[in-house]
């Protein structure tokens, strides 16, 4: 599961940034096509807390759709994968969007 070390470091991140002050929220947008799993993300993150300027902390998970070019045609589509097939029927698809992890907002005491 590489959702725990992504957690440590985006605990670590944000506990760097909070300069000691206390952090109540923190808001992540995940691309659908991370290959990272929000729900493991969630589980981790109470964990990864512990003992840290975050503890406590509530989670906000948002999702970033995934979004592929075409190549050819230069065709925009919302995809759930890395692979399709734009109108035009060209498969030679670039991902543009949907493949970050953000750390979106942090609201503090």
């Amino acid at each position: 599961m590489h959702e725990l070390g992504i957690t440590r470091n985006v605990v670590g991140i944000v506990n760097e940034h909070a300069a000691g002050r206390r952090v109540t929220r923190v808001r992540l947008s995940i691309g659908e096509l991370s290959a990272i799993s929000d729900q493991a993300i969630a589980f981790c993150f109470d964990l990864c807390c512990q003992g840290t300027l975050l503890e406590g902390a509530k989670l906000e998970v948002f999702t970033i759709p995934g979004r592929l070019k075409c190549r050819l045609c230069g065709a925009e589509t919302l995809s759930a994968t890395l692979y399709g097939q734009c109108a035009c029927g060209s498969f030679e698809m670039q991902c543009i969007g949907g493949e970050e992890l953000l750390i979106s907002e942090i609201e503090l005491e």
